[in-house]
């Protein structure tokens, strides 16, 4: 019977293994692995309506790299710019990469942008996102080719006519709209198959609903995202209980 820990592909099987409603025992009898060990996977990873095998698995490397001795990370431990805590700022990237696989982002996607988000600067050159998260420079082209896909990231040219990925306010206003704009296509389907169905058919009215719902959600999200364009281009206040709060701008 195999041991140590659970492999990725193994996560997956279980994956789909809760997906098909098996037992735990069966699932574990297809892994050969035993039951309580499928039975503490799931339940420390979301249960078996919320497991996800992405998930689990970076959840599990974020444990083991909490677990690693301080010996072992040497200048790891060393203190960042502006005198952050480097042990700190890998939990963080961790925690923070993990929130947005959570939001449906694949891991590579979510380390790049992680990677971004968490940059003085807020942009980087393929180079250096290469040599920080340790990949192939493919792997990098095609996480930045879907995150601009997505209006998350822009490309810039700098001085040395390199390609640089940019993070800044704008963009996320500019995500917003996208996402908004995203439902145009199904409420267009939704309206050409009312036309087909016969506009006073059950399914035409069910479609019409779900048409105005989406019209409904799309005009209201980017009426918001006018309004609160302002917020991104504020500098927060630090108020007496060191919670950040918008700065309004008075001209």
């Amino acid at each position: 019977m195999p041991g140590g820990r659970l492999t990725h592909q193994e996560r997956q099987q279980i994956a789909l293994g809760l997906a098909d409603s098996l037992p735990y025992a069966e699932i574990a009898r297809r892994l050969d692995r035993p039951t309580s060990t499928v039975t503490r996977e799931v339940m420390r990873n979301g249960g078996p309506t919320a497991y996800r095998a992405d998930l689990a698995q970076r959840a599990t490397e974020r444990r083991a790299h909490r677990r690693r001795p301080a010996s072992s990370r040497g200048a790891d431990t060393a203190l960042q710019a502006h005198g952050r805590d480097a042990e700190a700022m890998a939990s963080y990237e961790e925690t923070l990469t993990t929130t947005l696989m959570g939001s449906g982002l694949p891991k590579m996607m979510a380390r790049v942008l992680t990677c971004l988000f968490t940059s003085d600067a807020g942009s980087l050159t393929a180079s250096d996102l290469v040599q920080r998260l340790q990949v192939s420079p493919a792997s990098i082209s095609k996480a930045v080719a879907f995150l601009e896909s997505q209006s998350l990231v822009r490309r810039e040219r700098d001085e040395r006519r390199r390609d640089r990925y940019v993070v800044d306010d704008e963009l996320f206003y500019q995500a917003t709209i996208a996402s908004a704009r995203s439902n145009d296509q199904l409420v267009e389907a939704a309206r050409q198959g009312v036309a087909v169905l016969g506009p006073h058919t059950p399914a035409a009215i069910r479609l019409e609903n779900v048409a105005r719902f989406l019209d409904f959600i799309s005009e209201s999200i980017i009426r918001a995202a006018e309004q609160a364009r302002e917020v991104l281009h504020t500098k927060p206040e630090t108020t007496s209980n060191h919670t950040a709060q918008p700065s309004p701008d008075h001209g």
